[in-house]
């Protein structure tokens, strides 16, 4: 017998009624832990201003939430939204705990925690609970009012997970940027968000049928995509005789590049024409910043000018296959390295340059090589995505404006050298984004071969002091205590290896250490770094000492960080 469909219930909900009684928000055990880092945090900070800069009534959206629940009862399993609705408590706790007026600290706590209802003997209540393993420390060290002073100074030693060490970092980079408004900008970002910010809550009160709500809502490929929609403008702008040939190309600029880069490309088309931050969404901005130069009339010109060009671009800055020798090598091996960083904000203007100065090898060369040193220091100084698109950005403006390789936007300030130094001199092991994209440029620096190709399935960064030595290893004789909390984790300690982490193979002594593991399966080391530490006959804080400043001082002069 078929089923019959539970009811589902979808609709905009206002902040100021999603935080309270209505909604009893439980993030279940089997669903991954809090995960989101600074950048997706301010990220959300910096939209939700620009929001509250515009000054309107307009309702700004934050997206959608997929819960398991009653119509008219609290309870509600969170499926899908867990990250906004964390992140959410986390910005208000740091606003009650900023707040001067008691009034408002009281007022904003109502979105944190259900107050204590004496007369009816119910005590207060968060309005969201975490996972078991991290509820505890979310009541305590957030939803507490008060808390978040002691929250962002908790050190290492008192997070027990990664999800709270994410929930510490979020807030402090809230408080952090939040302590510079003033009382009246935080109040004014509170009142905005209660009363006209909004989520799309999505419930069912079956959980299969809120997964199935789910999968269909992040299916990929199903729905009508945006450069769908477009084609069918651009092309329905072209006369019916050259009609098929116009789709026939669409389609196959469509195929080489694949659906998912095909519609990024439309995104960084966006950005190109525009030189503005997106703010609404591509199918509203993309239409008003871009197509209505061509439509309706001039379909012909979008394709050949437009797309048809940059798509030639994107697919060139993909494969990395110029060909000819000489400086298309070394354009190959930038397009290779910047592929490697953890953000795609650099591409607009690396694809602008491989479109207007396809065949000019010289000026790429330079080109790639200034972009990669900018976006190199936004790497290791951690930047997010706001300071550095407005960077991007700039440079755009600058290279239509023909300012070109003389662009100021490519320019670091002392200040960002010396911040850039100082990433490089610290523990870079601990930043996982930065870690192995600094290992593989120095490789490429001691090899002396900017085409250094690097095609591994599997690359790691390795320590040679290992980060728990035996108690009975030389490793222990050799370093002390503080010696080895200070090394561990610096460069003159790292090394690139083509093999998987061991465990046991990694607390080896030195001399062991470099025949059984810093070795490949046939005796050989494959990368420049390492063969420069099996050179070495011992190891010690002085060898590690001597080459970590060599190394900080190749990528000082590569970088020109002096």
């Amino acid at each position: 017998m078929t089923q019959p469909l539970k009811p589902i219930d979808a609709g905009e909900v206002q902040l100021g009624k999603l935080f309270t009684a209505e909604y009893d928000f439980a993030i279940p055990d089997y669903q991954r832990p809090y995960a989101w880092g600074k950048d997706e945090t301010l990220q959300l900070l910096d939209d939700l201003q620009s929001s509250l800069d515009r000054d309107t009534d307009e309702p700004y959206f934050l997206g959608s939430v997929v819960l398991v629940k009653e119509k008219g009862v609290a309870s509600a399993e969170v499926i899908d939204g867990q990250q906004r609705l964390t992140t959410l408590t986390i910005l208000f706790a740091v606003l009650r705990d900023l707040a001067v007026n008691p009034s408002l600290r009281a007022d904003i706590q109502k979105f944190v925690e259900e107050p204590e209802v004496v007369w009816d003997n119910r005590s207060a209540k968060p309005r969201l609970k975490l996972r078991d393993r991290d509820a505890k420390f979310f009541r305590e060290n957030v939803q507490t009012d008060g808390a978040i002073g002691a929250l962002i100074d908790l050190s290492d030693n008192h997070v027990k997970t990664d999800a709270q060490q994410s929930i510490r970092d979020n807030a402090e980079a809230l408080h952090e940027a939040l302590v510079e408004w003033t009382d009246n900008e935080r109040k004014r970002l509170f009142v905005m968000m209660a009363s006209r910010t909004f989520l799309v809550v999505v419930s069912t009160p079956d959980l299969n049928s809120a997964y199935r709500i789910f999968s269909v809502m992040n299916a990929r490929g199903l729905p009508l995509t945006p450069p769908d929609i477009f084609k069918s403008q651009v092309v329905g702008a072209i006369s019916e005789s050259d009609r098929g040939n116009y789709a026939d190309l669409w389609e196959d600029l469509e195929e080489e590049l694949g659906r998912v880069e095909f519609g990024n490309l439309f995104l960084y088309l966006r950005t190109i024409v525009s030189k503005a931050r997106a703010e609404r969404g591509l199918l509203v901005e993309f239409p008003k910043q871009v197509l209505n130069d061509y439509l309706p009339t001039n379909g012909k010109a979008f394709i050949d000018n437009l797309l048809g060009p940059y798509s030639l671009a994107d697919q060139r800055l993909i494969n990395q296959d110029f060909d000819g020798g000489g400086l298309w090598d070394d354009v190959n091996a930038w397009l290779k390295r910047l592929v490697q960083l953890d953000n795609d904000d650099w591409r607009p203007a690396a694809l602008w340059a491989l479109k207007n100065h396809k065949d000019d090898p010289a000026f790429l060369n330079s080109f790639l090589q200034k972009l990669e040193r900018l976006a190199a220091s936004f790497l290791l100084r951690r930047v997010y995505t706001t300071p550095r698109v407005a960077r991007y950005l700039e440079l755009l403006k600058q290279l239509d404006a023909g300012d070109a390789l003389g662009a100021k936007a490519f320019v670091l300030s002392d200040e960002e050298k010396k911040q850039t130094r100082e990433r490089i001199g610290g523990e870079i092991y601990l930043v996982k984004q930065v870690r192995k994209y600094v290992l593989l440029r120095l490789d490429s620096i001691i090899a002396d071969d900017p085409g250094a190709s690097y095609t591994h399935k599997i690359i790691t960064v390795e320590h040679v002091l290992p980060q728990n030595p035996k108690v009975d290893s030389q490793w222990l004789d050799d370093f002390t205590e503080d010696q080895r909390t200070y090394w561990t984790h610096r460069l003159g300690n790292l090394l690139l290896l083509n093999r998987t982490k061991n465990s046991q193979a990694q607390n080896f002594d030195f001399t062991v250490k470099k025949s059984k593991y810093f070795t490949s399966g046939k005796g050989a080391a494959l990368f420049a770094l390492t063969t420069q530490v099996l050179s070495c006959p011992e190891w010690t804080p002085t060898v590690v000492e001597q080459r970590q400043r060599e190394l900080t001082r190749k990528l000082t002069d590569e970088w020109e960080l002096n």
